[in-house]
């Protein structure tokens, strides 16, 4: 959803990107996923201190930070290159692994709803890069484009903390029975079944604009 303001941020994110303008785009490729791995190494340290909640949150924001800087670099240098673009996104689907894994792995989300919530990132992610490769061209568009779920997960570790140091703590929390199974869900594991349910979204979302788009070209081709 956030794809949409993307032309009215352009401006802010160029003016920044002036002063790293004799930086090789694939240095911020790389630190952006450097990031990623910080990321992970952070949540795990969640489990002998939640603090660490805030430190992976600022990491992931350098993740998204270097990664919008990236491509508008090579705009603007005019080093934009099908390698560069290549690494981007290679990096860009590890990167999306590790920061949701970190999550998984900080104790503080059940790993079931953790790989629901990979499985529904990278089915989004998959979609987008499988238009273009049918040639429909990349598709960013959808309920849960990457800057959405950055945005998110940012904010999630903030918010998780901050649930978790409120004396009240229990009154935040959402217990949900079924049957004879009981489970109350961390901050944490909320974001990772929205992202579940709305990556396939995204997907379907994805498949099916491609979808009329190959209609459309094979009406074409038989005029």
């Amino acid at each position: 959803m956030l794809e949409n303001y993307r032309k009215r941020a352009d401006p802010y994110i160029a003016s920044i990107a002036r002063h790293f303008e004799n930086t090789n785009p694939n240095t911020m490729t790389v630190l952006a996923f450097l990031c990623s791995i910080f990321t992970i190494l952070f949540f795990v340290l969640v489990r002998i201190n939640i603090f660490f909640l805030n430190i992976a949150s600022i990491f992931i924001f350098l993740n998204g930070f270097f990664d919008v800087l990236d491509g508008k670099i090579a705009r603007m240098s005019k080093k934009a290159s099908a390698k560069g673009d290549f690494l981007d996104h290679v990096l860009d689907r590890y990167a999306d692994f590790f920061i949701l894994a970190g999550i998984m792995l900080s104790g503080l989300c059940d790993p079931v709803i953790g790989l629901l919530g990979v499985v529904g990132v990278l089915f989004a992610s998959y979609m987008g890069t499988q238009a273009q490769a049918v040639g429909c061209g990349r598709k960013y568009t959808g309920f849960l484009s990457r800057a959405d779920r950055l945005i998110i997960l940012i904010l999630a570790p903030w918010i998780q903390y901050t649930l978790l140091t409120q004396p009240c703590q229990d009154y935040f929390a959402l217990t949900i029975t079924i049957y004879r199974y009981t489970h109350t869900f961390t901050f944490l594991e909320v974001v990772m079944l929205f992202f579940a349910i709305m990556g396939h979204v995204t997907a379907i979302q994805r498949a099916y604009i491609t979808w009329k788009e190959l209609d459309e070209q094979g009406k074409n081709r038989r005029k």
